[in-house]
């Protein structure tokens, strides 16, 4: 008995610590996590497929591949947390496994020693002979209800038996099933970690094969930097614009609140010293303190910038399709880098655009041979570039997935956020996952 608990106590010290390291997430945030991976896997390959009809190795690809891996990390990175949520319930289950096991034995013990002493006080002549020997009438009573406590007190030990077997043997079968389930992810991380190195490989080998064309990548690269830098001056200018007209227009508000608070002061300066009337101080842009420190602090400006804050990592994707190229600076292949001021998005030549955010329309321009739509939602804006056609003009009021235009011949929307400053954003911790 001491060297089962012994053995019982050294377990739960050992896989105790264990289990304080189970991550918060629930099997069903996993799965559900796990799930939208497996989404953008998809989304990638399909992608992919694209490319490959093109018979050709290019950036793109290359970057759709990097993607690819770098998803696919995330999902055996998932994996293995299912697997540490379920580690945790085994040894959770192993911990009143053991427990119940101690319970059992001291059950079976106490039950043991009263059947002992039932079976050396077995004959109805003991019991009569306990029962008469009483001194009084109230005593023989309290010792017939001894007996009857006792007999019920067999019986429940009894029951207690039976029913702590019953649990014990419930959590021996669940436990059994977490480790079939155990073993399904262990399955599930193997294909998983297979897949991985042979995407790997193909990775390595369209490597190589961009490296063969290094001089032809980077003239490439280098007319998808001029691009970029006129999209980004002209994205700078519109800003810049509207900075100058909301700076105009805070002017023109402080220049008529003061107006109207000179001429307040000059009213009360003109009434008479002993005036029953209440002085009135109107309100006055002054006299309200701003929640944030931009240019744009007008009443509708400030919702809306709140608006927008808010939704953060909500915003829903200007298309539908997949990021090639991420935000910032990356290195494609040794010794070609690009600093993408937004996100580049593949997706279907023709694809409808839609705003991610209500906001007005800031600018309608040319970036080259394509089209671009610069929204402003607040203190911040948003630019759809690559667009083959505009449904929409300057000045225009336009709501959440409202069409802005089309995608052009190329294939790739290009996403920029940038605030007031003209400092540009991560678009993927803005959008929805």
């Amino acid at each position: 008995m001491r060297k089962k608990l012994l053995v019982a106590t050294l377990f739960a010290l050992a896989i105790g610590p264990l289990a304080a390291q189970q991550p918060t997430q629930s099997r069903a945030d996993l799965e559900k996590e796990r799930a939208a991976i497996q989404k953008e896997i998809e989304d990638v390959r399909r992608s992919l497929d694209e490319t490959h009809t093109h018979k050709r190795e290019t950036l793109g690809q290359l970057a759709l591949l990097q993607r690819r891996l770098h998803l696919r990390e995330s999902a055996i990175r998932n994996i293995n947390q299912q697997l540490d949520v379920v580690q945790g319930d085994m040894n959770e289950s192993w911990r009143e496994i053991l427990k119940l096991r101690a319970e059992l034995d001291t059950l079976r013990s106490q039950y043991a020693q009263s059947i002992v002493f039932a079976y050396k006080n077995r004959s109805s002549y003991d019991f009569l002979n306990f029962i008469f020997s009483a001194t009084t009438f109230n005593d023989a009573l309290r010792r017939i209800q001894y007996l009857k406590s006792y007999r019920a007190y067999r019986e429940e030990r009894a029951e207690n038996i039976r029913r702590t077997q019953e649990l014990l043997q419930s959590k021996i079968d669940g436990l059994k099933v977490t480790r079939q389930e155990k073993e399904e992810v262990l399955k599930k991380q193997s294909r998983e970690r297979a897949i991985l190195e042979d995407e790997k490989k193909e990775k390595d080998a369209v490597v190589n094969k961009l490296q063969s064309q290094e001089k032809e990548l980077k003239k490439q690269m280098a007319a998808k930097q001029r691009q970029d830098a006129k999209l980004t001056a002209a994205i700078n200018a519109a800003i810049r614009r509207a900075t100058a007209a909301a700076m105009k227009e805070a002017a023109k508000r402080n220049a008529e609140a003061k107006a109207a608070a000179d001429k307040a002061a000059a009213a009360k300066a003109s009434r008479p010293d002993n005036s029953s009337e209440a002085d009135v101080t109107p309100a006055t842009l002054n006299t309200v303190k701003s929640p944030a420190k931009t240019v744009f602090s007008s009443e509708e400006d400030m919702h809306l910038t709140g608006d927008f804050e808010i939704n953060r990592g909500r915003l829903p994707w200007p298309v539908s399709g997949t990021i090639s190229m991420s935000f910032g600076r990356h290195e494609y292949i040794k010794g070609i880098w690009h600093d993408n001021a937004g996100i580049t998005i593949d997706v279907t030549s023709g694809a409808a655009v839609k705003a991610v955010f209500k906001g007005e329309v800031q600018s309608v321009f040319s970036v080259g041979d394509v089209n671009a739509v610069m929204i402003r939602h607040g203190k911040y804006f948003t630019t759809y570039s690559n667009l083959s056609t505009v449904s929409v003009s300057k000045g225009e009021q336009v709501n959440t997935g409202q069409i802005l235009g089309r995608v052009g011949d190329v294939g790739q929307l290009e996403f920029v956020l940038s605030n007031e400053k003209g400092t540009n954003l991560d678009p993927e911790r803005w959008l929805k996952r």
